[in-house]
């Protein structure tokens, strides 16, 4: 739907360009007079056939779902032009279903009154949903559809992918789509997702040049030495993938042991060194010189058949050099891991709600009088010192810890912790935590070594296989367990911004890895708004790092609750203000995303205007002046919010990080009000 946005300025006209590649703006369908008059018409004399042939059609086994959905989809298909939905990466979903998410008795049948604007919105949603259950919304939407006849259907939109699923309802159960989700895989589907953007034969042609890029499969290990920052390295990589050569890197600022490794071998530390099995090849000169020399490919095709020797460089075996395991066992944590052993912690009944695992207060103050030795008072404010180090809370946060019959819950207890939570795997660290400032540096280091291998130089593209087989990553693992209990309250601007960044654009990428990227807007929602981290006690999504903490709690496009609540305590962790500039920093995987890079605390200021800048200037505000048109990204419009009151103050915001002679030239037009703005397609395809 077209909304004028807030403090909307006449003299700028706003609409959107074309048909994105996967979603497109929702827009009211525009449809002449005669058009629902027909449509109409048609209602009608289906109706009639529908009362006339209802007894027969009962009679038939199981053929009234498809073929009722099937006269749906065919007379929606030759009135009403194909649109999409807008959906919002960010957790939530389009414009307008949001109240009837809110209320889950809602009646699904259409107001007569409100049936021009909410019924197309319930389609459109239903469409998606049939799109990926099949069989199982047939009757469902069957049964909508009945209603609906004697009604205007000028505004409803059912895809032609909606009226094949319908068709094929009765074998649902047995397609090929339902058999490749019984043995669906994260990577296969990053694939899949990617080859199924274009058309049959622009796939088939895809397909074949893609194989032609696939590594070249040998016996042999290829061993690339490297480190932070060095050019040398980055032309080896490229070096190496463009001869189709996969190679296992060992960065000796993130593994320091190595540098003996390879100075006991070559005499010299200096990187990038190439091994080829055994055979120390050298750096990028001697690698291009033997490549010239045609000596290269002969050491290849024996590298192919050739399995390595003992002797040969070992790739980073799991847990070198990291520190995320090290460090004195917490004496608290103990104590809970025996307090789990001898509480008894059941599902129980609290002010007419039934809670699933806790205990009570009573008996926890009843243990640790008699392991620690304590009065009842002293043992009462041991356990609230236990619970304010987050191991465990009050179901309802009434209280931190009482006497009596109030009822607790182990923090991996907690049914959103133990079912949507991802840095939690085996229960609660028995470490001492460290300081979030040296967890958040070492995550930053990690980060850069990751981004620095594996991503492009633009940072526009990202090898998720890859990362998902190194040592790197399962170290960022162990490292994001360490966020469980730390403190987070007290962490300067500078510090916090740089981290939740950092943390975003990482965790982004391990839900990709874990549940693969999502297909449309529902699977958006769930990795958005149900993939969660443990960090300081309290479960965040990406969603609500973006819009609770980084925007200071501001609402999400298209929501009207704020994403923490007054009594939520992780309002205290959140930002007083909202910082527009994140939204050129953080990486949810898309390609119209902005480019991944890494942020520290000492140059975030900084380092946010320069990613503003890149992005802007490369295609995020693209100004045409012999039009006086502005092409814009729709992340301008999602959240205009965050970049002022109305278009005008928004444009005026993006201006400052244009080229200088663009800057100008657009205050110009503005300032004579005669900008068009029309923002651009979002490709949310994946960032491969």
């Amino acid at each position: 739907m077209d909304e004028k946005p807030e403090g909307h300025t006449d003299g700028i006209h706003k609409e959107d360009q074309g048909k994105p590649v996967e979603v497109e703006e929702m827009h009211s369908l525009n449809i002449s007079k005669d058009d629902v008059n027909k449509l109409e018409e048609g209602n009608k004399e289906d109706k009639d056939d529908k009362h006339v042939e209802q007894g027969d059609r009962m009679n038939k086994d199981g053929d009234l779902d498809s073929k009722a959905q099937e006269e749906v989809n065919e007379t929606t298909r030759e009135d009403l032009a194909e649109e999409e939905q807008e959906p919002v990466f960010d957790g939530t979903e389009v414009p307008g279903m949001q109240a009837n998410r809110s209320s889950s008795t809602r009646s699904l049948d259409p107001d007569p009154e409100e049936e021009g604007s909410v019924w197309p919105e319930k389609a459109v949603a239903l469409k998606n949903f049939v799109k990926e259950k099949g069989a199982a919304v047939t009757s469902v939407l069957r049964r909508l559809s009945l209603k609906r006849d004697g009604v205007e259907q000028a505004n409803v939109d059912v895809d032609k992918d909606t009226s094949d699923s319908a068709k094929l309802g009765e074998q649902a159960a047995m397609s090929p789509r339902t058999a490749e989700r019984s043995a669906w895989n994260p990577l296969n589907y990053i694939k899949v997702s990617r080859d199924t953007d274009s058309e049959s034969k622009a796939e088939q042609g895809k397909n074949i040049i893609e194989e032609s890029l696939l590594p070249i499969a040998t016996k042999g290990r290829i061993i690339l030495y490297t480190r932070l920052g060095c050019r040398d390295c980055r032309e080896a990589r490229l070096f190496l993938q463009r001869k189709r050569l996969r190679y296992v890197e060992i960065n000796i600022d993130v593994y320091p042991s190595r540098k003996l490794e390879i100075e006991k071998v070559s005499g010299s530390c200096a990187v990038p060194k190439v091994f080829l099995n055994e055979v120390l090849i050298g750096g990028l000169s001697e690698l291009k010189g033997l490549d010239e020399s045609g000596k290269l490919d002969e050491k290849i095709d024996f590298f192919i058949s050739e399995a390595p020797s003992p002797e040969a460089p070992l790739p980073p075996l799991p847990g070198e050099d990291d520190v995320s395991d090290n460090g004195p066992v917490d004496e608290l944590a103990v104590i809970v891991q025996k307090m789990k052993a001898t509480i008894v912690v059941k599902d129980r009944l609290y002010k007419m709600r039934r809670f699933t695992n806790c205990f009570l207060g009573s008996e926890a103050v009843d243990f640790l009088s008699e392991d620690q030795y304590l009065e009842r008072e002293e043992a009462v404010e041991f356990g609230q010192k236990l619970a304010s180090e987050h191991f465990f809370r009050h179901v309802l946060d009434e209280n931190l810890f009482e006497d009596g019959d109030h009822l607790y819950r182990f923090l991996d207890h907690d049914p959103t912790v133990s079912s949507q939570c991802h840095n939690i795997p085996r229960g609660i660290i028995e470490l001492k935590p460290k300081p979030i400032a040296e967890i958040a540096s070492r995550l930053r280091f990690l980060s850069y070594a990751i981004f620095e291998a594996y991503a492009s130089e633009d940072g526009r593209h990202v090898d998720y296989r890859s990362i998902h087989g190194s040592e790197e990553f399962a170290r960022y693992l162990r490292i994001v367990q360490e966020l469980q209990r730390v403190k987070v309250q007290d962490m300067p601007r500078e510090e916090k911004l740089a981290f939740f960044i950092n943390l975003y654009n990482m965790m982004a990428i391990h839900a990709i890895l874990a549940w693969g990227h999502p297909a449309g807007p529902l699977e958006r929602r769930k990795l958005f708004g149900d993939f969660k981290y443990v960090v300081g006690g309290c479960t965040y999504s990406l969603s609500s790092i973006q819009n609770g903490i980084l925007r200071g709690n501001l609402r999400p496009p298209y929501n009207l609750m704020k994403p923490f609540g007054v009594k939520d305590k992780r309002s205290q962790v959140a930002l007083p203000y909202p910082e527009p500039l994140i939204h050129f920093a953080l990486v949810c995987g898309t390609r119209s995303g902005p480019a991944l890079r890494c942020y520290s605390p000492g140059n975030i200021d900084k380092e946010l205007m320069d990613a503003a800048r890149d992005f802007l200037r490369a295609g995020g505000l693209i100004v045409d002046l012999s039009g006086k048109v502005a092409y814009a990204s729709k992340i301008l419009k999602w959240y205009s919010v965050d970049f002022g009151k109305n278009e005008v103050e928004v444009l005026k915001h993006a201006s400052n990080y244009l080229e200088p002679t663009d800057s100008e030239a657009l205050l110009e037009i503005i300032a004579d009000a005669q900008l068009k703005v029309i923002y651009q397609p979002y490709d949310w395809r994946l960032n491969c």
